[in-house]
């Protein structure tokens, strides 16, 4: 069923009217007769268009009943066209939007009726698709503030009892009467319980940046503290790092980086685990920090399997992983993410390369403070 448009004619004369009828089979017409008449219809039914001539008897000035109706919030979709010989100027600083003279065929002055009807559809359509995606945005903007509402509880309702954990497998495993395999199993327990921590950590700082809601503490870090960052690095990783050779190669003098030293330390945690993820035991994971250029390049290599080529696209992205792992073990991938993001947060950039068999090279790079004539950064290099 087809919707008619509705025209109202503010004319004196109703064969105006008539004169439109048979050019819009499909638009109902409305006459009025006098301006007062106009201000009632219009209340009634809002019309899509007014054909409102300026002879039409009226106690006010047409133009101050144009002004009056257009500011009208139930009219605001509607369209004016301005008829007549004279007074047209002051209808079209009112607010008219076509004017035609009065002498205009029936023929035109309906195509002119037809173009400001197409308008008002095309407006209308632009209204409702709008309020649609604002709908939809009101809906997603929800959605995000219950799913963010839930992870933050999960991982903080989480992290005490893994903490727990973790200090109660500290204990037994220091026991001197537990036996080599008890031993084992106890370390395994933990290794695992480290991962679990990892994993609810990063699914928080993933939702935080994503949500711009986590600042950047940043500082200058020199080549002392760089090689501190990596250490502690090291250490959050977990047991399994002490069954791979770690290389790392941080040169003595280095340009400072600014940057967050714990989101720093947090990134190394993340790409060391991913690398213990990837290698045997026995396997050597590599450390590289050089300037280059104006950039910190630091190198995180593992001599583990590889990336299968059509993993490497989508490994930055949460919840993806790549689907060759040595050990079997389910990861969410917010670990990468969340080193994408932190990078991108410092203003570098991170990706990796990788051939099947021959390991696997992590690179992410953190902008040098180059500024040398600075005063306090020429006192603390002495």
């Amino acid at each position: 069923m087809v919707n008619k448009s509705t025209v109202i004619v503010a004319a004196s004369d109703p064969s105006r009217m008539m004169a439109l009828a048979s050019a819009l089979p499909l638009t109902e017409l409305v006459h009025v007769a006098d301006a007062e008449g106009l201000l009632r219809e219009s209340h009634l039914t809002p019309p899509d268009v007014v054909v409102f001539y300026t002879d039409l008897p009226s106690r006010l000035p047409l133009p101050d009943v144009l002004s009056m109706l257009r500011g009208r919030s139930d009219l605001a979709q509607t369209h004016w066209l301005a008829v007549g010989t004279q007074g047209l100027g002051p209808m079209l600083q009112a607010g008219a939007d076509a004017l035609m003279s009065d002498n205009t065929p029936s023929e035109a002055l309906a195509a002119q009726v037809r173009t400001l009807l197409e308008r008002v559809r095309q407006t209308r359509e632009q209204t409702d698709r709008m309020a649609l995606l604002q709908r939809r945005m009101d809906t997603w903007e929800h959605e995000e503030r219950v799913r963010d509402q839930l992870v933050h509880m999960l991982v903080h309702d989480l992290k005490n009892p893994i903490s727990a954990v973790l200090g109660l497998l500290e204990v037994v495993e220091d026991d001197s009467a537990m036996g080599d395999e008890s031993r084992e199993l106890v370390r395994l327990a933990r290794e695992e319980t480290y991962h679990l921590l990892h994993l609810s950590v990063n699914m928080l700082d993933v939702r935080k940046i994503q949500a711009g809601k986590m600042k950047l503490n940043t500082e200058l870090v020199f080549s002392v503290q760089f090689a501190e960052i990596i250490e502690q690095a090291r250490g959050d990783v977990g047991v399994g790092m002490r069954e791979r050779h770690l290389r790392i190669q941080v040169p003595a003098e280095l340009p400072p980086v600014l940057a967050d030293p714990e989101i720093v330390r947090r990134i190394y945690a993340n790409l060391l685990s991913n690398a213990m993820k990837h290698t045997v035991t026995g396997g050597v994971i590599t450390l590289l920090v050089e300037p280059q250029g104006d950039e910190l390049l630091c190198t995180v290599h593992d001599d583990g399997e590889g990336i299968p080529a059509e993993d490497i696209p989508n490994l930055f992205a949460a919840f993806e992983q790549s689907r060759l792992t040595l050990h079997g073990r389910f990861d969410t991938g917010m670990g990468l993410a969340f080193c994408k993001l932190a990078v991108e947060g410092h203003g570098g950039r991170i990706w990796v390369e990788s051939e099947r068999g021959k390991g696997a090279s992590f690179y992410f790079t953190l902008p040098l403070e180059l500024d040398s004539d600075d005063d306090d950064f020429a006192d603390l290099l002495v």
